[in-house]
């Protein structure tokens, strides 16, 4: 799968779009450490264990650079920058009861305003599944030759 560039200084403003949600009944906010597992746990149940070791390290990050989206205190979707490499997004998954509702897009936009405010310019999507969500939501572009990138070599995944 291919790498992303998004434009961190064409950032669309998280509100309203934060407010809106919240009327909603959704909370978008950045994740507390004492809440890994019930994250991790919304990722094994709805995405891949990968996922799950990789926003680990976002835990370990100051400020945490995990963000989640809870309704009715439970975990419907998660995202997470600077886990994988420096100035990486990702990964991100929202589950499949609420998608489509705009929770995707505010992760997202929280997330890379994380990374805009540590000084970055740009920033890479890594191993975009979603090409045209990116490129609608935030005007990502595909990286020429950027497959399979940091992800290249993986080890066999056990069962």
């Amino acid at each position: 799968m291919p790498d992303m560039l998004v434009n961190l200084l064409k950032l669309a403003p998280l509100e309203p779009t934060l407010s809106e949600l919240r009327e909603a009944g959704v909370v978008i906010r950045r994740a507390q450490p004492h809440e890994i597992t019930p994250v991790g746990a919304f990722i094994l149940k709805n995405f891949e264990a990968g996922w799950a070791d990789e926003i680990s390290v976002g835990y370990a990050n100051k400020p945490v650079s995990v963000f989640i989206a809870i309704r009715d205190h439970e975990v419907v979707g998660f995202a997470a920058y600077e886990c994988t490499c420096r100035n990486f997004f990702g990964p991100m998954g929202v589950a499949e009861s609420e998608r489509g509702r705009g929770l995707g897009r505010a992760l997202l936009l929280a997330s890379l305003w994380g990374l805009r405010e540590m000084g970055y310019a740009y920033a890479v999507i890594g191993g975009v599944g979603p090409v045209e969500f990116y490129e609608r939501a935030i005007g990502a572009m595909l990286i020429p030759d950027s497959s399979p990138g940091v992800y290249a070599d993986p080890i066999e995944r056990f069962s």
